[in-house]
């Protein structure tokens, strides 16, 4: 067993389950459960109280045992390589498999894909993080960016952060929607449920764009795109939630399964744009429809009108209109 060190430094006075919740990749229940068996110290001294109030500066120091990869289940599955040169890999991943490892995680992620295939990763984000850049949620299938060393990690970091990298994405929903639309609401941990996150006025700022696409042949589903401007935890999912819509198999945010067997949330990331670390290139990946949906649409769609309408080369201008209001209000913001 590998012992883990985190180590944070507490900004201002709030509860330490709340401070770490934001700090690691963990519920708060989890938190709760490592503070209470002795994981947690703050300034060298054992915590066990989930609600010890910090001070600012104090040094908080969370140890525990993380399992190795042997510990862990062996790599069971395949990972599509889209795209590989000395800097990058971008890879199609399956749905049910989380991205990166943690304490909470059992079995084999893409992280222990990657060095089991002896990939050269970079380190700037931790030994249980190699190469990740960015993530999608372990049902959610599609492409993901890896860098290889810490210089295309820092650039493809700080094109998230100017919104120079970016994901469409595709999704099976239900009911349809009205209309095509821009949900502006900032999200944060749902304090009833831990596994959540919900829309909080308190919460981070968060942004999407969904644009129809296709319904179904009897009208009861819709293809849609999405696109986000910001990177919250299940944005898409909290986002629709809010509109009284759920995708396909996404049971968490409210999908009630009506005599259809949906293995899944039928979200995926379709296209992925960035600019090349290394030479600034602007490049463009796609990843067409995994298997499950594509047997899920064949069932129900119009499979002629649905390739027209994800056609990578004319898909991202559906959103045009989202990404002209975005540039604006975004510059109007900065002006004022």
């Amino acid at each position: 067993m590998v012992v883990v060190e985190k180590r944070f430094v507490a900004q201002s006075g709030e509860r330490l389950d709340k401070f770490l919740t934001q700090k690691m990749d963990e519920s708060r229940n989890q938190i709760e459960q490592l503070i209470k068996k002795g994981f947690v110290k703050v300034d060298t001294k054992e915590v066990t109280k989930p609600g010890h109030k910090l001070k600012s500066g104090q040094e908080v120091i969370v140890t525990l045992p993380s399992p190795t990869k042997s510990e862990r289940a062996p790599v069971d599955f395949e990972v599509e390589s889209v795209y590989e040169d000395e800097d990058i890999l971008v890879v199609n991943k399956p749905a049910g498999v989380v991205v990166h490892p943690a304490p909470s995680v059992k079995e084999p992620t893409l992280v222990d894909w990657l060095k089991q295939k002896g990939i050269s990763l970079s380190t700037i984000s931790g030994e249980e993080r190699h190469g990740i850049v960015h993530r999608i949620d372990k049902e959610t299938s599609g492409l993901l960016v890896v860098a290889k060393n810490n210089e295309a990690h820092q650039k493809l970091s700080q094109q998230l952060q100017d919104k120079s990298m970016g994901r469409y994405y595709l999704a099976f929903i239900e009911p349809p929607l009205k209309e095509n639309v821009v949900v502006d609401r900032p999200i944060a941990r749902n304090p009833k449920n831990r596994l959540k996150m919900a829309i909080m006025e308190n919460g981070r700022s968060a942004k999407s764009a969904f644009v129809k696409l296709l319904s179904s042949k009897n009208g009861r589903y819709e293809l849609i795109g999405a696109k986000l401007f910001s990177g919250r935890t299940h944005q898409i999912r909290v986002h629709l939630s809010s509109l009284h819509r759920h995708i396909l198999g996404d049971s968490l945010y409210g999908f009630k399964s009506k005599g259809v067997t949906i293995p899944r949330v039928f979200l995926h990331a379709y296209i992925l744009y960035l600019l090349h670390p290394r030479s600034g290139e602007r490049m463009e990946f796609v990843a067409s429809l995994p298997q499950d949906m594509k047997e899920f649409a064949a069932k129900h769609f119009d499979m002629e009108t649905l390739h027209e309408k994800i056609d990578p080369h004319s898909f991202t201008s559906y959103f045009d209109d989202a990404e002209r209001l975005w540039t604006t209000a975004t510059a109007f913001q900065a002006k004022n």
